[in-house]
This record gives C-alpha cells, structure tokens and sequence, in this order.
C-alpha cells in the first residue's frame, strides 16, 4: 500500500512549476506530506506552513538568488531541486531567429546552471541532497528542426554529467531524466500539430519524479530514459 505521508518533512523545489511536467509534479507531491517551493515566471507569490509558491525568472541570476534565499528562510534546509523550467521554439537551424536561439539557451541551459548552482551548493554545504533535471531526447538524439533546442539539452546533459561528478562525494545525487515526447502545453504554439494522443502524459513522467525521490538509500540513479510506447515520433 502506498505511504502518502512518505515524504513528509522533505522540502522540494520545483521549477516551471505552473504547466506540463512541473505542475504534474506539484500536484502529486501535496498529497505526500511534502513541503513545495513552487517557481514559476506565472506564479504570484502564496505563502503557507508547506507551501512557498514564488516567481522565478531562472534566465535572471538575481530572481534565482532571491528564490533560493526565501526558500531556505522559510523552510531551513532542501532536500530536492527538480528543474522543469524549459521552452522550446522549432525550426530549420539555419531558418530559426537568434533571438529564439538565445532564449532557449538561457532559460534551458543557463537557468538549470543557475538553480543548481545556488541549491547544489547548499546541499554540498549540508552533505545531502538530490537534483533532477529534466532534459530530453533531443539532448541526446539529434532531431531535424530541433537545432537551437537540442543545442540547449545537450549542454543541460553535459552539466548534469559534471555535476554528478563533482557532488557524488558530498552526498548530492544529480539525475538526468531524459523523455521523450510529453503531452503537455510545450505544443501550443508548434505547427503543424503533433498528434499528442501517442506522446507520454505529463502526470506519467511526474509520478517516474516521485520514483526516484523516494528510492532507498544506498544507491545514486544518475539518468533514466523515459519514451512513448511507439518510440521517437
């Protein structure tokens, strides 16, 4: 029987919290005695006993900074940093703007380097913790159209690597989760529409999340693929 209580007094910080695979997770974790920071750039500021739901721009050094403070005044210690916060524009290499090819590098790659920087280090400092990033198949597999979003989720891939070298040793475990196509509101403005019916629920990949933060001790996960029953579509 499943232990709903089994995370309390964990705190864990989830960012893109408001859409797709960050909100799932959210929503899975209130039911589990859980303390949540929520960060997302839509979210208005709602403050509770276990629940810090705050803005976050994870392109801005400064908004990252003062998420990660007010988490650990509110609620002490983290135990978790799950970063979701991640965009996505779709065209030739050659065809896409530089304007798009920027923001997917900074909100992707710069803003997974900034989270983990301020949490990673506060979890070194306590000697545990866990990070999960989330990247995708993109970042591993190369995909036409996909040439300034894969440039991104290779280098989240590449820093999670280095990261999981230089934090094993402080007792910081730093997993890769990497899924392929996931039905969520990431396709709103792609055309043509992809035929979401045969892509991954989001709440699918969010309970995976809650697999791997609630695995025993002893062992570090240091990446997991997670693909449509058909495969790459």
């Amino acid at each position: 029987m499943e232990n709903k209580e089994q995370l309390k007094g964990k705190t864990i910080v989830i960012t893109g919290s408001s859409k797709g695979i960050g909100k799932e997770t959210a929503l899975l974790l209130k039911d589990r005695g859980a303390n949540l920071v929520l960060g997302s750039r839509s979210n208005i500021e709602k403050v509770s006993e276990n629940l810090l739901e705050l803005p976050l721009d994870v392109k801005s050094e400064q908004s990252v900074k003062e998420f990660y403070e007010r988490a650990v005044k509110h609620f002490g210690t983290i135990d978790v940093l799950i970063n979701c916060a991640g965009v996505g524009m779709f065209a030739n290499t050659i065809d896409l703007s530089t304007d798009d090819f920027d923001q997917m590098i900074s909100v992707n790659l710069r803003g997974t380097y900034l989270t983990c920087k301020y949490f990673g280090k506060h979890m070194a400092e306590q000697g545990i913790g866990q990070i999960i990033n989330l990247v995708s198949i993109a970042g591993t597999t190369a995909l036409p159209g996909c040439g300034g979003y894969s440039a991104s989720k290779f280098g989240v891939l590449g820093l999670t690597k280095v990261l999981q070298l230089e934090l094993r040793q402080k007792g910081v475990q730093v997993t890769g989760v990497i899924p392929g196509a996931v039905s969520s509101s990431f396709w709103e403005n792609i055309e043509p529409k992809p035929d979401i019916s045969k892509m991954i629920p989001a709440v699918t990949v969010a309970k995976h999340l809650l697999y791997l933060i609630t695995q025993p001790s002893g062992a570090f996960v240091d990446e997991i693929t997670i693909m449509p029953p058909l495969g790459i579509l």
